[in-house]
C-alpha cells in the first residue's frame, strides 16, 4: 500500500453557537488522532483553491451565485435554521469541496490507493439548494471530478444514520455510479428518502442501494445487513473506486438520531469497507466524515479509528484515550478507544432467515427489490 494522505481539514465549517455542526467535531478528532500517532503515518495535503469548474459540474449557477451572496435564499435552503447565512459560507464550503476533490485526484491519479478527507462528507446538498447542514455536496464533486478524468466505474457507501440523498440524486440515472447507503428508516428520520423501491433511474436501474433499518438497531443487525448487501452488490459492480461516507450519528448517544450502535461497531464496518477497497479496487479508497454529533464522547473515537484503518495501524478498542487528550477535551471523552469491552458478535444472514426480524425484513426487502437488476439471487 502507498503512504496515505490526509487531507488538511477545513476546519471553519461552523453555522454558530447551539448548530449541531460543531467544527470541533474536526479539531477533537486531530486531537485524539495526534496523540496516538496516527496523523504521522499519513502524507499530509492542502488542497489548491477549488476550480470553480469543478463545482458548476454538480450545482447551478443560480445556486452558487445565492450562496457566494451571503444573503438569505429560503427557496434554495440558504438562511434556514438547519442552514443559516454566516461570513465566507461560499470559500469555507467551497474549500470542503477541494479537500475531497484533491484526495479523489490523489488516488486517480497521484499514484495514492487510500486518502482520507475527515471535513468532507456533505451527502445531503442538492444540486440547487442546501439540506441538512450541507452546502455543497464534495462527494458528488469528487465523484464528478473521476468520472470527467476517465474513471468508469465508482462505488459510494454511505454508513451514515441519515440517508445520502443528495448523491443519489446527482447520480441516480448514472450507471457509471453505484450508491449504496445504510441509514435509519427515512418515516422516522430527516430527510424522509432511501427507501428500498429507490432503485435507480430507467438508464441505470440497479445503481441505487437502500437499506432502511428500524430504530435501535444495534451493532448486531447493521452488521448483519452491511453483510448481506454490500459485499454482493460491490462484486457485481466490479468499482474501480470506492468511496465511503463515515457519518458517525448511528451511535446511541447521538442526539439526533435514534440508532443504538457502539464505537466498536462502526469500527467493524471501517474495517469491513477497507478490506473491500483491498479485494475489489486495488485498494482504492476515498474515506470522508459526515454526521455525528456527540462531537466530544463519539466522533474522535470513531474517527480516529477511521484514520487509523485508513492508515493500515488498527487501534485496539480495548485501548485506552491518553490522559493527556482526556485533559485537553474537559474530560469529557471516555477511557477506553472502544465502548464495549469485547469484541463485537453478529451473525450472518448466510446461516439462515428470521422472518420475525425486522432487520431480515428490511434486508430482504432491499436484496428484492434490486438484486435482480445486479444479475444476483435475492434469496442467495
Amino acid at each position: 500500500m502507498t503512504r496515505p494522505v490526509w487531507i488538511t481539514p477545513e476546519q471553519r465549517y461552523d453555522f454558530g453557537r447551539n448548530h449541531p455542526m460543531a467544527p470541533d467535531r474536526v479539531r477533537n478528532t486531530m486531537v485524539l488522532a495526534r496523540a496516538f500517532g496516527i496523523l504521522d503515518r499519513f502524507d499530509a495535503v492542502e488542497p489548491a483553491p477549488l476550480d470553480e469548474a469543478v463545482l458548476r459540474a454538480v450545482h447551478s449557477d443560480r445556486y452558487i451565485e445565492a450562496v457566494r451572496s451571503g444573503q438569505p435564499h429560503p427557496d434554495l435552503g440558504i438562511g434556514t435554521t438547519d442552514n443559516p447565512v454566516v461570513p465566507h459560507m461560499h470559500a469555507i464550503a467551497s474549500n470542503v469541496v477541494a479537500g475531497t476533490v484533491e484526495a479523489a485526484r490523489q488516488i486517480w491519479q497521484g499514484g495514492r490507493t487510500r486518502a482520507v478527507n475527515i471535513a468532507g462528507g456533505l451527502h445531503h446538498a442538492m444540486p440547487d439548494h442546501s439540506s441538512g447542514f450541507c452546502i455543497y455536496n464534495d462527494i458528488a464533486c469528487g465523484i464528478q471530478w473521476m468520472l470527467d478524468n476517465g474513471c468508469e466505474r465508482v462505488a459510494y457507501i454511505d454508513v451514515d444514520a441519515h440517508h445520502g440523498d443528495g448523491v443519489q440524486a446527482v447520480f441516480d440515472n448514472d450507471p457509471r455510479v453505484l450508491t449504496i447507503s445504510l441509514h435509519q428508516n427515512p418515516l422516522q428520520l430527516f430527510p424522509g428518502t432511501g427507501f428500498a423501491s429507490e432503485t435507480g433511474g430507467p438508464d441505470a436501474e440497479g445503481s441505487v442501494i437502500n437499506v432502511a433499518l428500524p430504530q435501535d438497531t444495534s451493532d448486531a443487525g447493521w452488521l448483519r445487513a452491511f453483510d448481506a448487501i454490500v459485499p454482493d452488490a460491490l462484486a457485481a459492480f466490479a468499482p474501480q473506486v470506492l468511496v465511503s461516507q463515515h457519518g458517525c450519528d448511528s451511535h446511541r448517544d447521538d442526539p439526533l438520531t435514534d440508532l443504538t450502535l457502539s464505537v466498536d461497531g462502526q469500527r467493524a464496518s471501517y474495517r469491513m469497507i477497507a478490506d473491500l477497497a483491498d479485494q475489489l479496487c486495488e485498494g482504492r479508497w476515498l474515506a470522508l466524515g459526515g454526521g455525528g454529533y456527540s462531537v466530544q464522547t463519539v466522533v474522535p473515537r470513531a474517527w480516529t479509528h477511521l484514520l487509523a484503518i485508513v492508515a493500515g495501524h488498527d487501534i485496539d478498542p480495548e485501548s485506552e484515550v491518553p490522559a493527556s487528550v482526556r485533559e485537553e477535551l474537559s474530560g469529557v471523552v471516555p477511557s477506553m478507544m472502544g465502548d464495549l469491552g469485547r469484541a463485537v458478535v453478529w451473525t450472518s444472514v448466510r446461516s439462515g432467515w428470521d422472518p420475525a426480524s425486522r432487520i431480515d425484513q428490511a434486508i430482504l426487502s432491499t436484496r428484492r427489490a434490486v438484486f435482480p437488476d445486479l444479475g444476483l439471487d435475492p434469496e442467495f
